[in-house]
């Protein structure tokens, strides 16, 4: 483009000394323009477009890398969800075996109860009986008891 500038100063320059120069010569070199500037612009849009397919394929790498450290959080979160979800049966099943456990021994606690209360009560009876027994003797044999 600096050699077409330098050209039609030349030419500018000789237009206005020389009275036989031919305008032609000018309107060649305006084509020359022309044509060196659709280059120019036919450059600079292979240039735009490499730039663009470059974005692409970066925007593409990114979009690669977000989906696979996605793709990884996720894994990671599913084997939480399931070590939380294993640590939670296992939390309950303790918790019903020492519910189970504490019912046995309330039945245990229970019956243990009601047989210390049933010999507490024979042992009652059995101490009534025998103070009545011995009132009786006493009663019949005429002897009144020390107490």
């Amino acid at each position: 483009m600096e050699a077409l500038l330098t050209e039609f100063s030349f030419l500018s320059d000789q237009a206005l000394e020389d009275k036989k120069f031919d305008p032609s010569t000018i309107v060649d070199l305006m084509k020359l323009f022309e044509i060196e500037s659709y280059k120019a612009w036919a450059a600079m849009e292979l240039e735009q477009e490499k730039q663009v397919k470059e974005i692409e394929t970066s925007m593409q790498q990114a979009e690669d890398y977000l989906d696979s450290v996605m793709e990884e959080a996720m894994d990671e979160f599913r084997r939480f969800e399931e070590e939380m979800e294993d640590m939670c049966k296992a939390e309950l099943k303790g918790l019903k075996d020492t519910a189970v456990k504490a019912r046995k021994m309330g039945n245990l606690m229970e019956k243990a109860a009601t047989v210390a209360s049933k010999k507490y009560m024979q042992a009652a009876l059995n101490s009534a009986s025998a103070t009545a027994k011995s009132a009786w003797k006493g009663l019949s044999s005429k002897k009144v008891h020390p107490s």
